[in-house]
């Protein structure tokens, strides 16, 4: 199913989920209303802005946690585990707040009642959709007609994709050849069903004679000269238009139309892409880091205090790392080191226990007793919530590596520095010091590649016990 269809779907499954939490809310009231346990409800009128929080919890939730990007009918754990996955985190947090404002008229049970309703009728909806995915589908997209114009095997690759929703509108009405040549033919037996072929000159006429909604091409690069005429042709009749992307040399990359002005760009990228997204990233970066300094300010001055008493030198060490895209900036640190550790690192280069252009050691004889101490607990990165106020960080995402080992990169390992560097990522997860270059390396494009609101949730609160527990660190 096309992406944008997916998109529509998904916008169909929000407003449904949103009405479906605001009716469960009603007939939590009902029920709780009936039954006079622990004591009766005040007022609707106090728990006016409770509904519409409550709702902007579960729909929130849903978002970060991806359950209306890819809508799968076909999939039927996906309708219990989304719903599932939704009303536990959300009473979760419905609870953390209320019970963080202290109303003492809330009454649990409705809260329980609200979300034990949303759940089941959650999963019902989803049980129905399941039943009529093909009407419903055909609903919001229509019923579709397809040419498809190649002499490849990806004709036939497109023709069963189509083949595979055929009960959500979609059917292919025949195939379109380039080739001229007399003995030309087109194995169609992976295929359901066998396919009229017509040649490419046929094509105005037969947009002209048959409902046709779009026409794929898929083609050889070299078969892009030859075409002019059939995408014109197309343009005309104001068949949509698609070209399948085979020839393009990309693996990983996310494919997607762009504009520079009135200029159609066809755009390839291999990192997160959401403007929106991410900007609600880095704002929550900047407030998560404005509450941690001030619930740690006094943390951060005895640390500093201490560094002062015990060791000669700066408070503070400043090293020059490379941001997003390879961008150098300074990053803090409370030092942890003698001030002449730099100097020093070429001597213990044998001591080395990570391979690739990564310099670590477990047991640095560098090291101050106050620096081995906040090394193990990570709390030498403190000063780093600065970057990530100026920017120059997020607090999750590839670690900032130096100048000098981004010169020794491999060329597939300079894709790291497309996201904002952090202070915590998969590898922190996974061991910390303890991995190896190349699989620090893999652990860092996964993230990437699967970059989510809620993966760094999840990063996060999985990291705090392993930094409070001084685990995997060196």
């Amino acid at each position: 199913m096309f992406s944008r269809y997916n998109r529509m779907l998904g916008a169909f499954y929000l407003g449904i989920d949103t009405l479906l939490a605001l009716i469960s809310f009603w007939l939590a009231w009902l029920i709780r209303s009936w039954r006079i346990i622990p004591r009766p409800l005040y007022s609707v009128s106090n728990y006016l802005w409770v509904v519409p929080l409550s709702v902007a919890i579960w729909v929130a939730v849903g978002l970060l946690a991806g359950i209306y990007r890819d809508i799968n009918e076909d999939d039927l754990r996906r309708a219990f585990t989304d719903p599932l996955k939704v009303a536990f985190t959300a009473t979760v947090l419905l609870f953390a707040v209320t019970y963080a404002v202290k109303f003492q008229y809330l009454s649990r049970l409705l809260l329980v009642l609200y979300a034990a309703t949303d759940l089941v009728a959650m999963t019902l909806f989803r049980l129905l959709a399941r039943r009529f995915a093909g009407p419903l589908r055909r609903s919001l997209a229509g019923l579709r007609s397809f040419l498809i114009v190649g002499d490849g095997p990806q004709v036939i690759d497109v023709a069963r994709v189509i083949e595979a929703h055929q009960t959500h509108g979609l059917r292919v009405l025949g195939f379109v050849r380039i080739s001229s040549a007399p003995l030309w033919a087109l194995d169609q037996s992976p295929l359901r069903h066998s396919y009229p072929l017509f040649d490419l000159p046929q094509l105005p006429e037969l947009l002209r004679r048959q409902v046709v909604d779009e026409v794929i091409f898929a083609l050889a690069k070299d078969d892009l000269e030859k075409l002019e005429a059939a995408f014109l042709a197309c343009e005309v009749e104001g068949v949509k238009t698609r070209v399948l992307l085979t020839f393009f040399p990309h693996l990983i990359s996310k494919v997607y139309l762009e504009r520079l002005g009135d200029k159609p760009l066809l755009t390839f990228i291999t990192t997160p892409e959401n403007e929106y997204l991410l900007l609600v990233k880095r704002i929550l970066d900047v407030l998560l880091t404005l509450a941690l300094l001030v619930l740690l300010s006094p943390l951060m001055v005895l640390l500093a205090a201490l560094i002062r008493l015990t060791s000669q030198g700066p408070v503070f060490y400043r090293q020059t790392r490379c941001g997003l895209g390879g961008r150098k900036f300074c990053l803090y640190k409370f030092r942890s080191m003698r001030p002449d550790a730099d100097l020093r690192r070429e001597e213990l280069k044998a001591l080395n226990e990570v391979d690739g252009p990564v310099f670590k050691i477990s047991r640095d004889p560098r090291c101050t007793g106050i620096g081995r101490v906040m090394r193990k607990f990570s709390l030498d990165e403190l000063p780093q919530l600065v970057n990530i106020l100026r920017g120059d960080m997020s607090f999750v995402g590839p670690r900032p590596p130096l100048p000098e080992e981004v010169e020794k990169y491999e060329s597939w390992q300079r894709r790291r520095l497309r996201m904002a560097p952090g202070l915590t990522c998969l590898w922190a997860l996974e061991g910390r010091s303890r991995l190896s270059f190349r699989r620090w390396m893999e652990l860092d494009l996964d993230y990437i590649d699967h970059w989510s609101l809620a993966l760094d949730c999840k990063i996060l609160l999985r990291t705090v016990p392993i930094v409070l527990l001084g685990r995997g660190a060196s």
